[in-house]
């Protein structure tokens, strides 16, 4: 098991290589649909991303009177995000992206030249993910998305998850595709 803590930095990333199991301590945004195509479309960021990793994810997160509480924060599927994902990692230097399903090879050739990785999160998990949650510190574009579309500025402690994609141009999404129509083609 690798750890990765924040602050995080290119450096640090392009250590971590397709398979590895890691386990994340320190900020996390969220980031739907809505933000990737806000954020494309050439809008500025509520928030600076540098170094960042943006998570796949619209959590459920109730209001209480001393703050917000997520209780339950699953990955979403990536592979939507795909048309946006690697201008998003250019423009806004993020080093790491939370999902699940894998992304394509926009993303992949993102991830090697920006120096990022794609970790694979459990799908099914959303409220042993939320418990890895230690606070909500800021939310932003809310009153204009909705909260599942919302950036969540998240602190985690611990979070698990798998680089399916790497900088060094690794995909286990690729390799598991390419590996399964071989043997398909067996079968037909």
């Amino acid at each position: 098991m690798k750890r990765l803590d924040y602050p995080f930095n290119e450096e640090k990333v392009r250590e971590l290589k397709v398979g590895d199991m890691v386990i994340i301590s320190g900020k996390l945004f969220t980031g739907r649909d809505a933000i990737h195509k806000y954020l494309h479309d050439g809008n500025p960021s509520p928030v600076d991303l540098k170094n960042q990793i943006i998570y796949h994810c619209g959590p459920v997160v109730l209001e209480e009177k001393d703050g917000y509480r997520v209780v339950a924060a699953g990955p979403t599927t990536s592979i939507r995000e795909e048309p946006y994902q690697w201008e998003v990692m250019r423009d806004h230097g993020i080093v790491g992206v939370i999902g699940k399903g894998g992304m394509g090879p926009k993303t992949l050739k993102g991830c090697q030249e920006y120096g990022c990785v794609y970790f694979h999160a459990i799908g099914g998990a959303a409220q042993v993910l939320a418990e890895k949650i230690k606070s909500v510190d800021n939310v932003y574009l809310k009153e204009k998305f909705g909260s599942p579309e919302a950036i969540w500025e998240l602190t985690v402690d611990e979070f698990p998850c798998v680089v399916t994609m790497d900088s060094h141009g690794n995909s286990l999404h690729e390799k598991v595709e390419g590996e399964s129509s071989e043997i398909l083609k067996t079968l037909i």
